[in-house]
């Protein structure tokens, strides 16, 4: 599958691929990873000017009207230069949750705030021990007033010690595992007795462990809602993700043939062993195979299709299973310094890492495919 991009559509991505070269090289990354909060809100304001965060959302909420085609285009951009600002997290996660699940004055009053870059959002929904399920819930939530009051632990949540607001699942009825018991809430980050202990991920991102101690929350959508929401929002994070990962791939594979021209071995370069040339058409291979495969599920998310979320899982397994096996060629390729901070592809295999474990790991993925199969 190859997309023919619009007018629209190739100018997006002609602006983000030009604004990465400029500002976003290997070194500024490393910079900005090595600052004392781990991103750049400076970046994150010119990504704001430039439309990218406002890019996704419908015209209907303030928002540009490029659906899950823009996301795709600018994710795969970030990917190839190792972006880590919280594009999934802000704006795909919390951002497309409130623009699908949010009351009408939700929508008008907290999407724009993330569309000009001042809100930071994370989405706080994994606990210890849920394995990837979403109604594995026991955080709790309670009535009080207008408002809901939360008591529970949250685990890795992606971006949380840069967000400004949270998106919480908690449990206002039923047993841990009930599907129709789990309802999502905005939660002030800086609220009084929520907890936050922070850390780095092996990707040089940064999450944390959050408790909550009767924090107060105001519902999105309406309660027993949760669940679904959440795997409709899972599907359209794996297409961000598998894009991202496309991105990465093909700045592997880019980086292992230019090293494979220049590295000599008994007088000669490596790309002239035939054992090498054979291994890296493998990894064109896996890269062409996942980039048909990412784009076809974005074009299937855009267009609303039946089915969605198996087709999520096959591109997560595939494109996951791609990723390791290029990201292992190669640093392997390289020999030991391809794992060395110095060189960009330990840092690529890395986040590749990272993108395999996210919402389900290839393994998980294959078999929720052959369980939705079944089902239909």
């Amino acid at each position: 599958m190859d997309i023919q991009f619009t007018e629209e559509q190739e100018l997006l991505r002609s602006s983000v691929r030009r604004l990465l070269r400029d500002r976003y090289d290997f070194d500024a990354r490393r910079k900005i990873v090595a600052s004392e909060e781990g991103w750049s809100r400076q970046q994150w304001q010119e990504f704001a000017e430039l439309g990218l965060l406002a890019a996704p959302f419908s015209e209907s909420v303030g928002g540009l009207g490029g659906g899950e085609l823009s996301t795709m285009i600018i994710m795969h951009e970030f990917g190839r230069h190792l972006v880590v600002e919280p594009f999934v997290e802000t704006i795909v996660l919390a951002g497309g949750l409130i623009e699908r699940l949010g009351s009408e004055a939700q929508k008008q009053v907290l999407i724009p705030g993330i569309a000009d870059g001042t809100s930071i959002w994370a989405l706080a929904t994994t606990e210890k021990g849920s394995r990837f399920d979403p109604a594995d819930v026991t955080t709790a939530a309670r009535r009080e007033g207008q408002d809901y009051v939360l008591s529970g632990e949250k685990a890795a949540v992606i971006g949380a010690p840069w967000a400004n607001r949270l998106i919480v699942s908690a449990r206002t009825s039923g047993h841990r595992h009930d599907r129709s018991g789990v309802s999502l809430f905005v939660v002030d980050r800086h609220a009084a007795n929520l907890h936050l202990q922070s850390f780095r991920t092996i990707d040089g991102r940064r999450a944390a462990e959050i408790s909550l101690n009767n924090v107060r929350g105001e519902l999105l959508g309406g309660e027993g809602e949760g669940v679904a929401a959440l795997e409709a929002c899972r599907d359209r994070a794996i297409g961000a993700l598998c894009a991202e990962m496309v991105g990465a791939i093909g700045e592997l594979n880019d980086a292992t043939l230019d090293y494979s021209k220049t590295r000599k071995q008994f007088g000669v370069t490596i790309g002239a062993f035939q054992v090498l040339q054979h291994r890296m058409v493998d990894m064109f291979i896996a890269h062409q195979e996942a980039l048909s495969l990412m784009q076809h599920l974005n074009l299937s998310l855009g267009a609303g299709e039946a089915g969605i979320s198996r087709l999520a899982s096959g591109a997560k397994s595939k494109i996951g299973y791609a990723g390791k096996f290029v990201a292992d060629q190669a640093v392997q390729i390289h020999g030991g310094m391809g794992m060395t901070d110095e060189l960009n592809v330990g840092h690529y295999f890395k986040r590749i890492s990272a993108i395999n474990i996210q919402f389900g790991d290839p393994a998980y993925h294959v078999l929720r495919y052959a369980q939705l199969g079944a089902a239909a």
